[in-house]
């Protein structure tokens, strides 16, 4: 996870997920997002709806250097969902087209979409884990 958010020297080395707790509250450095949308081909406005960020305060962010609490969650989520991904396609290129492809176990929105609130990204986890173990929609 720490290699999407752009390596140890953006974002350190969290032993476990929950040192991950203490990072999201200390707030991720901005770079995490860019570093994770360069990785993701993402632009930031799409990085922002995903999340559902404002484009202006990610702005402001930029500015500052660091992001609050609650957008450090959404983008630790997000890298969260990628590592499930990479785990169960392979590779973070399958990744990513299933992140932006419309996805029938999801009603048709595509993963990335619904990743703006904590019930669309358990909605994601739960069709990764389906389709890890051979159950489609």
């Amino acid at each position: 996870m720490m290699t999407l958010l752009g390596g140890k020297t953006v974002v350190g080395s969290p032993h476990s997920r929950l040192a991950l707790v203490g990072l999201a509250r200390k707030g991720l450095p901005y770079s995490a997002l860019e570093a994770i949308g360069e990785r993701l081909e993402l632009s930031l406005e799409t990085m922002a709806k995903s999340l559902g960020l404002s484009p202006r305060t990610l702005a402001r962010r930029k500015d500052e250097g660091t992001l609050d609490l609650f957008e450090s969650e959404r983008v630790l989520r997000l890298a969260d969902i990628v590592i499930r991904g990479i785990e169960v396609f392979g590779n973070i290129a399958n990744t990513k087209t299933w992140l932006q492809q419309a996805n029938r176990g999801l009603g048709g929105a595509a993963p990335l979409s619904l990743l703006d609130t904590d019930m669309g990204a358990e909605a994601v986890r739960d069709e990764l884990g389906r389709i890890e173990h051979g159950v489609f929609s």
